[in-house]
C-alpha cells in the first residue's frame, strides 16, 4: 500500500488546479520553501490505494545548464575552445528553494508523479525532478501522468494510465541545450567582443548576441528586406471596360490582365473603340463554398492571433498558458490541427449555449451535430486547442483571446460557408473581358467567426448572346509592387516552414532579435537594423549559410529522430558541434569580412553631412506620395547606432523619400540620412562629376554647419562620385576650378572638400604615388596637436602609407616606415593584409585609431596617421 505520494506539477496554478480536482475541493494548503510555489494536501484513490497525496509545483525548468569553472567567464579562454568545454546542469537563484522543497517533502514518500506539460520541455522538466528526488531517495518509484487538459474527466484518464517518463524526449532537450548553449556561447562571445572593439564608439555596451534559431529568423528578415530593396517596378497596362446599371458600376477584367508595352495595349484599345459593341458569349452559374478554419495548433493560434487581435505571439502564449492553467481552455501547445475521433466534442459546445454572444449559435450547432475538418497534422500527445468551460468573467486580452479560441472552435465544427457564384464573359473587337458575382445562400461558420470576410457581389442578369453598349472602355496604367515586409505572422508561418524552433519557441526567437535591437517592428512590419543586416552580410560574405535555415533545419530533424529512438543522443550531438565548429574556425579566419559588412552601416560619420531622416519633405511626386510611415532615426541617447535602419537603395527618385511604389499610397520602409531640398531640383544648375544634376542637401547633424546646405552627386548607390560643393560657395566658382575634391571613402556617405587656395600642397615633396604630398595638422589633443605632416593627397582609402612630420629634416620620403624599420600597415575599410610583430593572430590586425587632425583652415576631421594601438 502506497501512503504518500509526491506530486510534482510544472506551475504553481496547474498544482493548485489538479489538486482542486483530485479533492473536490477538500484540501488543504501550506507553504513551500519558495513563496511562489504552494504545497496542497489531500487524500485520493490511486494505484489501487487510499493514499495521502502531497501536490507541488516547479516554476518551469528547475535547473540551467552552463560551462565549468573558469569557461563562463568571458575573458578566461578563447570561444573557440567552449566547443569543447565540459557543461554541467546547475540549480541557481529562485530555484534553490524550490529543490529544496523536493528534496525535504520527497523524504517521507514513495512514489513520485510527474505531472508536467506533455511536450519535449514538460519531459525533460520531469527529469531535472527526478533526478533531484532520487538523489534524496535512489528508490523511489517514479510515474508520468499524461493529460492535454485540466478537466475532471481528462485527470481521471491520466491517474488510471499511469506510465513511465520517456527518457528519449528528455534526452532530445538535453541535446538542444547543450547545443545553444556551446554555439550560442562561442559565436556571441567572438563577434561581441571583435565588435565592441573594432566599433568601440558604436557598440561598446552591446551584446551581439547569435542563436542556431535567432540567426536564421533575422534572415528571413533580411532577405525579405533585401528582396524589396533590389526589386524594380515596371509599369503595366490593361484595358478596363465599365457597364453603368440600375444596381451600380460593373467592372469587366480584361482576359489578358495586362501587358508591359504600351504602344501594343493602345493599338488594342483603339481596335475596341473603333467597335466597342459588347456581345456575351458565356453565363456560367456553379455553387460556391468558403471552408470553415481547420482545428487550431499552435502556429495558427499564434498567426491568427497576431494578425487579428494585433497581439504579439509571446504575450499570447503566455495569455493562452495562463488560461490553460486556469481550466478555461485545452494546452495550448499542440502541433495536432484534427480531434480524436474518440473526443466528445458536442459536450464542449454544450458548454458554450450559455453564451449570450455565441450561445444562439452553439445550440444549433449542437442540434445539427458538431461536423470538424480533419487536419493532417498530429503529435499523437494533444487535441487541437479548443474551450473547456465557458466564462464571461475574464477582461482585457484575456477575455479577446479566450473568444477566438472559442470562435475558432464553433466555426471549425460548423460547416462550409455556401454560395452562388456567377461568371459573365463578354467579348469586344475580340478582346474577351470577365466579370464575377456572388449570392451568399448560407452563412454557416461566418455567423460565429467574423475574422473571415466574405460578401455578396450583386449582378444583373445577362444573356447569352445578348448586346449592350458599355459605358466606358480606358486603357488603366499601373505598376508591379514588391512583396511586402514580413509581419509577424509571416515570420511564424516561415520559421515553422523551414524547422526553425518549435511551436513552443517562435515566439522567444522573435523577441530575442527585437530586444537585440536587430530588427525593430514598425506599422506591424519587421525591418532589418543596420546592426542586423550587417551581421547577416558579413557572414553570408564569407560564404556560409547561417542566416539560412538549413543548419537547424538539420538540428531539428536530428532531434524528432532522438525522439523517435532511431538515432542516438552522443551521435547527434557530436556530429552538430563538429559541424558549428568548423563554422567557426572559418569565420574567425575571415572575420575582417564580418568587419568590412558593417562598417558600411555603423560608422559614423563625423562629416556633418548627416541628417535625420524625420525631418526629410514630403515627396511633391505623384506616385511617391508620403504616407508618413516612414522610418525615423532615434533621437540621442536611445542606442541610435543599433537603431538606424539600412538605406533602401532601390527605386529612389532624386527628389522623393526613398518610398516602395504602392500604387499612389506608398511606403517607406527605410531611411537614408540626408535631408534633401527639393526647391531647387528642377533648376539646379550644378553638374557633378557624373555630369548629371548635382542634388541639394541640408546638414541636420548639430555643430557649426548646421542648416547649411550643399551639393552632393544624386546617385544614391555605389557608382556615385565623389562630388561635392558647399551652396554658399558657389559664388567662387571662377576659384574653384582648380579645386580638388577629396572623398573619406573609408565611410559610405562620408566626403570632404579640400581647396588648393587653402590646403598647403608642397610640390617639392612627393608621395609614394609620386604626387604632390599635401599638409595637415594634428587636431588631437595630446603631444603632437598643433604639429604639422605630410601625407597622400589623394582620397582617404586610396591614400598610400606616405606619411612625414614637417620639422623632420631627415631625407627622402621614408616616413611611412616605424622606428624599428618595418613598415607600416595601417587599416582604412577592413584589416590590411600584413601584421605587425605584436599582432595576435585572428583576434586582430595593428590598425590606426581615427582621431581628429585638422587641414590648415578647411577644418578636416580625418585620421592621426601617428596615433596607433593594437585591437
Amino acid at each position: 500500500m502506497y501512503a504518500r505520494i509526491l506530486n510534482v506539477a510544472e506551475k504553481n496554478d496547474a498544482a493548485k488546479s489538479l489538486s482542486r480536482i483530485m479533492s473536490r475541493g477538500n484540501m488543504t494548503k501550506r507553504e513551500g520553501l519558495s513563496k511562489y510555489n504552494k504545497i496542497f494536501e489531500f487524500d485520493f484513490n490511486i494505484l489501487n490505494s487510499n493514499c495521502k497525496m502531497i501536490m507541488t509545483s516547479v516554476s518551469g525548468h528547475l535547473l540551467s545548464m552552463d560551462f565549468l569553472g573558469n569557461f563562463q567567464k568571458w575573458n578566461s579562454c578563447l570561444p573557440v575552445e567552449l566547443f569543447e568545454a565540459q557543461v554541467q546542469k546547475f540549480c541557481t537563484g529562485t530555484n534553490i528553494p524550490i529543490k529544496k522543497t523536493l528534496e525535504r517533502e520527497v523524504r517521507s514518500c514513495n512514489v513520485l508523479i510527474i505531472w508536467t506539460d506533455g511536450d519535449r520541455e514538460g519531459e525533460n522538466i520531469g527529469y531535472e525532478i527526478i533526478g533531484v528526488c532520487t538523489a534524496v531517495k535512489p528508490g523511489i518509484d517514479v510515474y508520468r501522468a499524461r493529460f492535454s487538459e485540466i478537466t475532471y474527466r481528462s485527470i481521471m484518464r491520466a491517474c488510471e494510465n499511469l506510465m513511465r517518463p520517456d527518457r528519449l524526449q528528455s534526452d532530445a532537450v538535453d541535446v538542444r541545450q547543450e547545443l545553444d548553449l556551446r554555439i550560442g556561447a562561442a559565436f556571441t562571445r567572438f563577434q561581441t567582443l571583435r565588435l565592441q572593439r573594432t566599433f568601440a564608439a558604436q557598440l561598446r555596451d552591446q551584446l551581439i548576441s547569435y542563436g542556431s534559431c535567432q540567426f536564421p529568423t533575422l534572415g528571413f528578415v533580411v532577405s525579405r528586406f533585401k528582396e524589396i530593396d533590389a526589386f524594380i517596378s515596371e509599369d503595366f497596362y490593361k484595358i478596363k471596360v465599365t457597364l453603368d446599371t440600375e444596381d451600380g458600376l460593373i467592372d469587366f477584367n480584361w482576359k489578358r490582365v495586362r501587358l508591359f508595352h504600351r504602344g501594343a495595349c493602345e493599338v488594342i484599345l483603339q481596335i475596341c473603340l473603333e467597335n466597342p459593341l459588347a456581345t456575351v458569349t458565356s453565363v456560367n452559374n456553379k455553387p460556391k463554398s468558403k471552408w470553415r478554419p481547420l482545428p487550431l495548433d499552435t502556429v495558427e493560434f499564434e498567426k491568427l492571433v497576431s494578425r487579428k487581435l494585433k497581439i504579439g505571439a509571446k504575450e499570447a502564449m503566455k495569455i493562452a498558458e495562463k488560461l490553460y492553467n486556469q481550466g478555461f481552455i485545452s494546452y495550448p501547445r499542440t502541433e495536432t490541427n484534427q480531434f480524436p475521433s474518440s473526443m466528445n466534442l458536442r459536450q464542449l459546445i454544450e458548454h458554450q449555449t450559455e453564451s449570450s454572444e455565441w450561445g444562439d449559435f452553439a445550440r444549433r450547432l449542437v442540434d445539427r451535430g458538431p461536423t470538424p475538418r480533419r487536419g493532417k497534422k498530429t503529435d499523437n500527445a494533444h487535441p487541437p486547442i479548443h474551450p473547456i468551460k465557458h466564462t464571461d468573467t475574464l477582461q482585457g486580452n484575456e477575455k479577446r483571446v479566450y473568444e477566438l479560441v472559442v470562435r475558432h472552435f464553433l466555426a471549425c465544427c460548423s460547416q462550409d460557408a455556401e454560395g452562388s457564384e456567377t461568371i459573365i464573359e463578354i467579348t469586344i473587337a475580340g478582346e474577351l473581358f470577365t466579370v464575377q458575382g456572388l449570392i451568399i445562400i448560407a452563412k454557416n461558420y461566418l455567423e460565429v467567426y467574423p475574422y473571415d470576410r466574405w460578401a455578396d457581389k450583386a449582378l444583373p442578369t445577362f444573356i447569352e448572346g445578348q448586346q449592350f453598349q458599355p459605358s466606358n472602355v480606358t486603357m488603366v496604367e499601373g505598376h508591379t509592387d514588391p512583396p511586402p515586409l514580413l509581419t509577424e505572422s509571416n515570420l511564424i508561418e516561415l520559421m515553422d516552414k523551414n524547422g526553425i524552433g518549435t511551436d513552443a519557441t517562435h515566439a522567444e526567437h522573435i523577441e530575442t532579435i527585437k530586444a537585440r535591437k536587430y530588427v525593430a517592428v514598425q506599422n506591424g512590419h519587421f525591418v532589418p537594423g543596420e546592426l542586423g543586416i550587417g551581421l547577416v552580410e558579413g557572414y553570408d560574405s564569407m560564404g556560409f549559410e547561417m542566416s539560412k535555415p538549413k543548419l537547424r533545419a538539420d538540428l531539428e530533424t536530428g532531434l524528432k529522430r532522438i525522439c523517435e529512438g532511431t538515432r542516438n543522443k552522443i551521435e547527434v550531438l557530436q556530429e552538430q558541434i563538429l559541424k558549428y565548429k568548423e563554422v567557426f574556425i572559418r569565420a574567425s579566419v575571415e572575420a575582417t569580412k564580418l568587419d568590412n559588412a558593417l562598417s558600411r552601416y555603423l560608422v559614423d560619420e563625423p562629416n556633418p553631412m548627416i541628417s535625420s531622416r524625420e525631418d526629410d519633405p514630403p515627396s511633391n511626386t505623384p506616385s511617391q506620395r508620403s504616407t508618413g510611415s516612414a522610418f525615423t532615426r532615434p533621437a540621442a541617447g536611445n542606442n541610435y547606432f543599433n537603431n538606424r535602419y539600412p538605406r533602401n537603395r532601390s527605386n529612389v527618385n532624386s527628389n522623393t523619400s526613398n518610398s516602395i511604389n504602392r500604387g499612389g499610397n506608398s511606403k517607406s520602409y527605410s531611411s537614408h540620412l540626408f535631408h534633401q531640398n527639393n526647391s531647387e531640383q528642377a533648376g539646379n544648375e550644378i553638374v557633378c562629376n557624373c555630369g548629371e544634376g548635382a542634388i541639394l542637401l541640408t546638414v541636420k547633424k548639430e555643430g557649426p554647419n548646421s542648416g547649411r546646405q550643399f551639393y552632393k552627386c544624386g546617385k544614391r548607390d555605389s557608382s556615385s562620385c565623389n562630388f561635392f560643393l558647399w551652396a554658399d560657395e558657389r559664388q567662387h566658382d571662377a576659384q574653384r576650378s582648380n579645386q580638388k575634391h577629396f572623398t573619406n571613402n573609408t565611410f559610405p556617405g562620408t566626403s570632404t572638400t579640400y581647396n588648393e587656395s587653402t590646403s598647403s600642397v608642397d610640390s617639392c615633396i612627393k608621395c609614394l604615388c609620386d604626387n604632390p604630398a599635401i599638409s595637415r595638422t594634428v587636431q588631437k589633443e595630446g603631444a603632437n596637436k598643433g604639429r604639422q605632416f605630410y601625407c597622400c593627397s589623394k582620397p582617404q582609402g586610396n591614400q598610400c602609407t606616405f606619411f612625414k612630420w614637417a620639422d623632420d629634416d631627415s631625407s627622402g620620403n621614408t616616413s611611412n616606415w616605424n622606428d624599428n624599420g618595418r613598415k607600416r600597415s595601417y587599416r582604412g575599410r577592413g584589416r590590411g593584409s600584413r601584421r605587425s610583430r605584436g599582432s595576435r593572430g585572428s583576434r586582430g590586425g595593428y590598425r590606426r585609431k581615427r582621431t581628429k587632425t585638422q587641414d590648415t583652415d578647411q577644418g578636416y576631421y580625418g585620421d592621426d596617421p601617428c596615433d596607433e594601438d593594437y585591437d
